[in-house]
């Protein structure tokens, strides 16, 4: 029969993380925020209001460059992008990745969904060869067919 996960506190967590040799450093200026770092990797979590104590606030990412990489899906290849450059995404990184985030998980009894099992999951899927299809309808450009005068 499946357990359910035990649901901690944002103190339980932190203090358990610490204890399994994750590095918990408080974000200057903001009490209720920490970020959590192993393996060349982090996230940064948020004291939360709800029942659960806490909730992701950036999502996970190796550190590069002193911060935090996001993971963007073009389709042929994955890519870690910050705000300076962008990097290739290459399997021991994203084992790494999945490795952080597994321990992590099973620290604060999050559920793994369906599709985080099967493998990474992107910030963003940028595969799409339509320019602009991943803006909001709102500000995406009026398409040809669509203008007036024709």
């Amino acid at each position: 029969m499946l357990k359910k996960p035990r649901r901690r506190n944002f103190d339980e967590v932190l203090s358990e993380l610490r204890r399994l040799e994750f590095d918990v450093q408080n974000l200057a200026g903001d009490a209720n925020r920490v970020a959590i770092s192993k393996h060349g990797c982090s996230i940064v979590l948020e004291r939360a209001q709800n029942e659960a104590g806490l909730r992701m606030a950036v999502r996970p990412g190796p550190v590069i460059g002193g911060e935090i990489a996001h993971l963007y899906d073009h389709g042929f290849q994955k890519f870690f992008h910050t705000s300076k450059a962008e990097f290739p995404a290459t399997a021991e990184k994203l084992k790494t990745l999945h490795t952080f985030v597994e321990e992590v998980k099973e620290v604060t009894g999050s559920v793994t969904l369906y599709n985080e099992a099967l493998g990474t999951v992107s910030d963003a899927y940028l595969y799409d060869r339509v320019k602009n299809r991943d803006l909001p309808v709102e500000e995406r450009p009026t398409p040809a067919w669509e203008q007036a005068g024709r």
